[in-house]
């Protein structure tokens, strides 16, 4: 398992449509296991209405962890995507 952190930069925070390519993106790696967490609640990334409920906004630290046969690719593209928003 490997994880990282990063602060929310968007400026509309992580809304429906770039949590809907979040989760495609994450789902592109079967057999990987991705969660992100805030202080209160961590959930599976593989899930739009659980990124939903983590309500991203503009300077919200986020912790990223992946886990399984391709933790270290998933990781880097889901990090570069939220970095791009």
């Amino acid at each position: 398992m490997i994880a990282k952190k990063l602060t929310i930069g968007a400026q509309d925070g992580l809304h429906a449509r770039p949590a809907g390519d979040l989760v495609k993106l994450v789902k592109s790696f079967p057999g990987t296991q991705v969660t992100m967490s805030t202080e209160a609640r961590t959930v599976n990334a593989s899930s739009i209405l659980s990124i939903l409920s983590l309500a991203l906004k503009k300077g919200t630290e986020v912790e990223i962890k992946a886990d399984g046969p391709d933790e270290d690719k998933a990781l880097a593209e889901v990090i570069r995507f939220l970095e791009s928003l």
